[in-house]
């Protein structure tokens, strides 16, 4: 039974998301990214969806895309490279919204992370992908393996979009609607950190919804709210009015001290149980920066803890790695 079945059954079940692919050993969301984390036995593949400028869903990481392309390379693009305010931050780069899909289809993927995965820059002739090419990935996959694989896009910085007149929503819903992916038991995960889309796509669609949340902060569109606050037993009851999972930090779930080793447990898994909410761990990785002090270098040991304390799914950029410690899980 997949995630999404168990969600609509109320059943749990610990299910592994790759995160944009299998992030860890090729160039996240990119094709090659996706259908390694199918072959290695992940049950979902994770986009993240940003908006072009004639308003289709790009997945990238984020909207500034200088450090996951190569637009540096294009001297036809030298003179967009401008500074955007987005949720508050201002960054300097080049943005989606300011190229059409069909000058994003003209670009290559890039390693995001080349220092700590130099062997992923190998991987350099792949293309940006649409929403829809990660759905039809998905179901490839699905015929490929004969298991069900799932879809877990996040919307990424959706007021800022609006602001722009770019509203993710619409094309969204009707990506849903053609790819017949509105069901409460659809073979799709909805995930997004500010709570009105989320609040919005209820009222929209009966497909699961993911509440992301942060260790630090709180949601760009909820000014004065913090995620401290949202994971509360009153925060998160107010989270099962309109969503169905959410999804946090590892260190939410089991801190870290100052010097990164990890501490008591806290009580979310079973708080956001008692709200009727699935809990879904980010992100999982396996380089020592990533990790706690006192799992570096045993990624297996570091999922095993959490699918010991009754985890729902995991994020990680090494499916393979999560898939594997699944089997041996510790009491």
């Amino acid at each position: 039974m997949s995630l999404f079945a168990a969600l609509a059954a109320g059943l749990t079940l610990i299910q592994v998301i790759a995160h944009r692919g299998a992030s860890g050993e090729r160039p996240e969301h990119t094709r090659a990214a996706y259908e390694l984390a199918i072959d290695q036995g992940a049950d979902v593949i994770e986009p993240d969806l940003v908006m072009s400028r004639d308003g289709a869903l790009v997945v990238r990481h984020e909207n500034e895309i200088s450090g996951t392309t190569d637009v540096a390379d294009h001297p036809e693009f030298a003179a967009r490279r401008t500074t955007r305010t987005i949720d508050g931050v201002a960054t300097t780069g080049w943005f989606t919204e300011d190229f059409t899909l069909a000058e994003l289809r003209t670009l290559r993927a890039r390693e995001r992370l080349p220092d700590l995965r130099p062997g992923n820059t190998a991987f350099v002739d792949e293309p940006i992908l649409t929403f829809q090419q990660v759905i039809d990935i998905a179901r490839a996959g699905s015929a490929r393996t004969g298991r069900v694989i799932g879809v877990a896009p996040e919307l990424k910085h959706p007021t800022y979009f609006a602001s722009l007149g770019l509203p993710m929503e619409p094309p969204f819903i009707e990506a849903l609607r053609t790819n017949a992916l509105m069901a409460a038991d659809s073979p799709v995960l909805i995930q997004c950190f500010e709570v009105e889309t989320l609040r919005s796509l209820d009222q929209s669609t009966d497909a699961p919804l993911l509440q992301l949340m942060s260790n630090e902060g709180g949601p760009a569109d909820q000014p004065g709210m913090t995620y401290a606050a949202m994971v509360t037993p009153g925060g998160l009851a107010e989270i099962a009015t309109y969503a169905d999972a959410i999804g946090v930090d590892t260190a939410m779930i089991v801190p870290r001290d100052a010097s990164g080793v990890t501490t008591t447990p806290t009580p979310l898994i079973e708080d956001a149980h008692a709200a009727g909410l699935k809990v879904v761990a980010w992100t999982f990785r396996a380089e020592d920066p990533f990790l706690p002090t006192d799992y570096r270098g045993d990624l297996p040991a570091w999922l095993r803890r959490f699918y010991g304390l009754g985890i729902d799914a995991v994020f990680s950029d090494f499916p393979g790695v999560a898939v594997r410690a699944r089997t041996h899980p510790l009491p």
